[in-house]
């Protein structure tokens, strides 16, 4: 039943996860679960590269998690006198587990936000490395004040240190929600686009040509910067640069530049990928997403 609410694809070195938990799309125990289980499956592939979350239901990301099973849980809690405090931490639930295998793993995440995703549908996006909305009448973002709750699946801590805490706090304490186009404009999602599958698909492909260990290790990095005091940061960062500098992909890499046969804004193509030439180029030429470096940078 569980893996029936998380469905897996896969394409060439990519996998799709669609969660489907119709008619409405929530979140419950079995998606948590099958998001765990499709995580074993993932992690047990290494040609798997990349993977892209989506949503099954129409309009649906994942809508929230269903408050008809989280209310019959904090009644039981109640009824049992449970109290909590700061100094007694709630142990890890299997989906704030599955959450965290997201972010620690060594693929990259991409999410494919093609309808509404609130409260624990957010929180999952937040987790990805990169998000794309699809434009229309979506809402996104973390609501749970309206319900004299906070988000508590990491919306708290992730969002803070995306936007900063002072959008974070305005965001989250008027339970406010946005359309995908305003989520572009407050820095929640990377691209508003019209087909947000279509595009996850094509980022992830686009990520899984590269060689793995650099993605692995630019996210480690990257996400070891809000941890890591900046001189244990940068002591990692030379020390995983010299690690791929004397790895056979970056070597041809580096020898092609070196002789003029690429250059250093070359990207490498996707398996698939018919176009002529070593795609630098050209894809410069015709980027037109804020994802793509268009004409400017190095």
């Amino acid at each position: 039943m569980s893996l029936e609410r998380v469905e897996f694809f896969r394409i060439g070195p990519v996998a799709l996860l669609r969660f489907a938990n119709p008619p409405h799309g929530l979140m419950d125990d079995g998606t948590a679960e099958g998001l765990w289980l499709r995580l074993d499956e993932i992690d047990a592939v290494p040609d798997i590269r990349a993977v892209v979350l989506a949503g099954a239901t129409p309009g649906v990301f994942i809508r929230h998690f269903d408050l008809d099973v989280l209310e019959r849980r904090a009644r039981r809690m109640a009824e049992r006198g449970l109290t909590f405090a700061s100094e007694r931490p709630v142990p890890e639930t299997r989906l704030l587990a599955a959450f965290r295998r997201i972010e620690e793993s060594d693929k990259p995440f991409v999410c494919a936000l093609n309808g509404t995703a609130m409260g624990g549908g957010f929180e999952l996006a937040l987790c990805c490395d990169l998000r794309i909305a699809e434009d229309g009448p979506y809402a996104l973002g973390l609501p749970e004040t309206n319900l004299g709750l906070l988000p508590g699946a990491g919306g708290t801590q992730r969002l803070a240190r995306l936007v900063g805490a002072a959008r974070a706090l305005e965001l989250i304490l008027l339970g406010r929600t946005v359309a995908p186009r305003e989520a572009l404009a407050l820095g929640l999602v990377h691209e508003c686009v019209p087909d947000a599958v279509a595009r996850g698909l094509a980022l992830a492909a686009e990520l899984a040509a590269k060689p793995a260990a650099a993605i692995a290790h630019v996210r480690r990095l990257v996400r070891a910067a809000f941890e890591l005091p900046a001189q244990e940061g940068l002591a990692l960062e030379r020390t995983l640069f010299c690690d791929l500098m004397v790895r056979p992909e970056a070597l041809v890499l580096m020898a092609e530049a070196a002789a003029g046969r690429r250059d250093i804004r070359d990207r490498p193509r996707p398996a698939g990928d018919t176009q002529d030439g070593a795609g630098g180029t050209q894809d410069r030429a015709r980027a037109t997403t804020p994802l793509d470096p268009g004409s400017g940078g190095d």
